[in-house]
């Protein structure tokens, strides 16, 4: 069965022992200037991010570089260093998780020929755009000449090689397929079966290690989005779209070669044990995490429900301390806070982290509490939610908006063109103040554009993530792993694209400082957003405030 969601932005995963991997640009602070140096600040992104490359901090150079193309969505230099380092990122990913590993261990060559060519017909039957199948090659050649030069990946499929024959190796390679014409799905299966059989022949390479490269290198190449998903990543996943999973409840982000804390979730083991954002993770198990990538700590810290872990946690300026938590099954909230902000005048405020099954009813749950406490204008916070299903974020949308588009899909296929609409039943009529910034995405962009179109309130910030595609969640027959494909893209109800051009608030704040554990701060002059949006809202309730808007 296939499910249609927006995908989360690439930044953000969360792990099946409950591990969030935020975007490292979620606790950042975007300063403003007043004569923007475009190429001085290109340059310096540049240049931080061939730092990390150097020292190969994959995972940090993969969200440093998502981040810039983020601000700079139209350079190339950047898009083609978060291409590259994308390619190594997920290679660690991908040795890094247990599934995979046991897929390359025990899958048969024709299982693994007949997923490829199985994720094949995917791609050509659901992709957004035509596949050019020998394009698809080159970039599974590439996948599996970088895969040749990685420790993780030669420790795992060729320990102790030699370095001249994989050299040699590659070049035969390069020699076999280049002058290939493939034009058919058929044409790609027989040369990733002959690169397999070369590999064999020259280094004793595992075929199927090679089949997998193939066909993670055709997956992930075809946009930001798309890309295999081993069986631990499918179910994480669905974890995702349930709203719940199995872990701590933390979200970590790796900075400096350390594990930085930046959010715990309500109610979670994390919580109960005293754990809070800021926090450093500085051992596991006895074992340092000093130097460890997100997904390696993932390794150490992933567990079956009811076990425990043991975890040496050291706050900013304190001293370490020993805890041990046990893992559970951890419901993650889609609204992270609501409260009244403002007595006098009935401002309300909620935050909407992700878009889930969830969703809907977190925030009923959340207005009716605030309408109890004598709401009369709500501000709705989107910044850093990195989106989620299709079909929630058109429900949430339909809250507000009482009639007319929310939002319209199109795609190769006429099946995926749809066109969502508003219903008048149940919708609520208060004044509406929206914060998006650059880590909005997806289905929140699809609800602040649909309440910007439609001018049923004011949103504030800065320009959204720009991320315009829908993506389908395809299980494999082979195998219980899965893909996620792009297969439409999304327009907002005036007909807009919202790929790689987000969405402009009405009033624009270009300082957004952010505490780094999400938490609202203790004066409106520490987050002009949310500064400006108590001015919205009180010009909302009383017009004669609108002078004063900025």
């Amino acid at each position: 069965m296939r499910r249609r969601v927006l995908s989360f932005s690439g930044g953000l995963f969360v792990l099946a022992l409950a591990l969030f991997l935020a975007s490292a640009a979620a606790a950042q602070q975007a300063t403003a200037i007043s004569i923007p140096n475009y190429s001085a600040e290109i340059g310096e992104l540049l240049r931080r991010g061939r730092q990390l490359e150097i020292e190969q901090r994959w995972g940090e150079a993969f969200s440093h570089y998502e981040d810039a193309v983020r601000q700079f969505p139209l350079d190339d230099s950047l898009q083609r260093r978060f291409d590259f380092t994308r390619l190594h990122y997920d290679l660690g990913r991908r040795y890094a998780d247990r599934s995979f590993r046991e897929s390359v261990a025990t899958l048969p060559l024709d299982a693994a020929l007949n997923l490829y060519a199985n994720v094949l017909l995917k791609i050509e039957s659901h992709y957004v755009q035509v596949p050019h199948w020998k394009e698809l090659i080159e970039r599974g050649t590439n996948n599996l000449e970088m895969a040749l030069s990685e420790p993780v990946f030669l420790e795992q499929n060729l320990p102790g090689a030699d370095r001249a024959a994989v050299d040699g190796f590659r070049r035969e390679l390069r020699g076999a397929l280049g002058p290939r014409v493939i034009t058919t799905r058929r044409g790609a299966r027989e040369a990733v079966a002959a690169a397999a059989a070369l590999g064999r022949q020259r280094l004793n390479l595992s075929q199927t290690a090679v089949v997998l490269e193939y066909l993670c290198g055709a997956t992930n190449a075809l946009d930001h989005y798309s890309t295999y998903l081993t069986p631990d990543q499918l179910n994480e996943v669905y974890a995702q779209i349930e709203g719940n999973f199995v872990g701590l409840g933390i979200e970590l982000k790796s900075k400096d070669g350390q594990l930085m804390i930046v959010r715990v979730i309500p109610g979670s083991p994390a919580q109960e044990a005293g754990i809070r954002a800021a926090d450093r993770i500085t051992m596991v198990d006895g074992q340092s995490t000093a130097g460890l990538s997100t997904d390696q700590a993932a390794v150490l810290l992933q567990g079956e429900i009811g076990s425990v872990v043991r975890l040496q946690v050291v706050a900013a300026g304190g001293l370490p301390r020993q805890l041990t938590v046990r893992r559970r099954r951890v419901d993650v909230p889609s609204v992270d806070r609501e409260e009244i902000l403002d007595d006098q005048d009935g401002i309300a405020y909620l935050k909407l982290v992700c878009f889930q099954k969830t969703t809907c009813n977190d925030l009923d749950e959340a207005l009716w509490k605030l309408h109890r406490q004598g709401m009369r204008s709500l501000i709705i916070d989107l910044r850093g939610n990195p989106g989620g299903l299709l079909v929630t974020s058109v429900e949430v949308v339909d809250k507000f908006v009482d009639r007319g588009i929310i939002v319209s899909t199109r795609g190769r296929d006429a099946r995926e063109n749809f066109t969502y609409s508003a219903h008048a039943t149940g919708t609520w009529q208060m004044p509406l103040v929206v914060l998006i910034d650059r880590n909005s995405a997806s289905a929140a962009e699809i609800f602040a554009g649909a309440i910007r179109d439609h001018r049923r309130g004011t949103i504030i910030g800065t320009r959204s993530y720009g991320k315009g595609s829908v993506q389908g969640i395809f299980p494999l027959e082979v195998t219980s792993a899965g893909v996620r494909l792009t297969t439409a893209k999304f327009y907002s109800p005036a007909g807009r694209p919202y790929s790689r051009i987000g969405v402009e608030p009405n009033v624009v704040v270009r300082l957004a400082a952010k505490p780094v554990d999400g938490s609202l701060p203790s004066g409106e002059t520490q987050d002009p957003i949310l500064s400006a949006a108590l001015q919205a809202a009180r010009a909302s309730i009383n017009p004669q405030q609108a002078r004063n808007m900025p």
